[in-house]
C-alpha cells in the first residue's frame, strides 16, 4: 500500500510522492470536498491543483465523483486507469458523501489493497482513510449538503488507517484554532491520532510508515 498524506497541498517533500509513483504520472484529482463553493472558486481551486501537480512532473485531470453517483462499477474502471488519486481538502463530510454515493470508498480501498494505485491528498482528503470523522465536526460543518447529495451524515470512513489525523496543527492556517479543539476531543475520547503541521506528510510504502517534512 502506497500513501502520501499531506497536511496542506503538496507539503515540503513532494519528491517522496514521486518515489512512490516510480515514474508513473497519470493523476486523478478529486475535488468534491469543494462542491459547496461557487463555480468560479471551484474552477480556481482546480487550476491551482493542476499547476501544483504539473510542476512536479505529473499529468493531472479532474475526476468529478458526481458524474459517477450510483455508478460504482464505472467509477472503479475509471480509477484503475490512473496511477495516483489525489484528493483535495475542503469539507470532509461532503467528500465522504461523494465517496459513498459514487462507490469511491469501496473502489479505492480495493485498489489500495491490491497496490494498483497511490493515494495522495491533504486535509479532508486524508481524513477519508481514517476510521471515522468524529471530531471533524469541530472543524467542518456536517450539515452543508450541496445539490445532488444525500443529506445523511456519514461518520465512518474507509478504515485504511487505524488512527485519526489532525492536519494544520499549530500552523498558519485558518483552521488551526479549530484543529486544536479537534485534538482535544481525540485526547479526551482516547482516540489514537497523528497531528500534522502544514508542510508535513505521512508516507506509507508497503509496511513502512513515517512522517516527513
Amino acid at each position: 500500500m502506497r500513501l502520501y498524506l499531506s497536511s496542506f497541498r503538496l507539503g515540503n517533500k513532494p519528491e517522496e510522492l514521486l518515489i512512490l509513483l516510480a515514474g508513473r504520472k497519470r493523476t486523478a484529482i478529486i475535488l468534491n470536498a469543494m462542491d459547496m463553493v461557487g463555480s468560479e472558486d471551484r474552477a480556481a481551486s482546480l487550476k491551482r491543483e493542476v499547476v501544483d501537480l504539473k510542476n512536479i512532473g505529473l499529468e493531472p485531470t479532474e475526476l468529478d465523483l458526481r458524474n459517477y453517483f450510483a455508478k460504482p462499477d464505472e467509477l472503479k474502471q475509471t480509477l484503475s486507469r490512473f496511477d495516483l488519486v489525489w484528493v483535495r481538502g475542503g469539507n470532509a463530510f461532503i467528500l465522504r458523501r461523494a465517496f459513498r454515493q459514487s462507490g469511491a470508498d469501496k473502489a479505492i480501498k480495493e485498489l489500495l489493497e491490491s497496490d494498483a494505485i497511490v493515494y495522495g491528498g491533504y486535509s479532508a482528503g486524508i481524513d477519508m482513510l481514517t476510521p471515522s470523522l468524529h471530531g471533524a465536526e469541530l472543524v467542518d460543518d456536517p450539515n452543508i449538503v450541496p445539490d445532488g447529495y444525500d443529506s445523511s451524515i456519514i461518520w465512518d470512513c474507509l478504515g485504511v488507517l487505524s488512527y485519526a489525523i489532525a492536519p494544520h496543527y499549530k500552523s498558519d492556517h485558518p483552521e488551526s484554532a479549530a484543529i486544536d479543539k479537534s485534538v482535544e476531543y481525540l485526547i479526551v475520547n482516547h482516540i489514537s491520532f497523528i497531528a500534522l503541521r502544514d508542510g508535513e506528510a505521512i508516507i506509507r510504502n508497503g509496511d513502512k510508515e513515517l512522517v516527513v517534512g
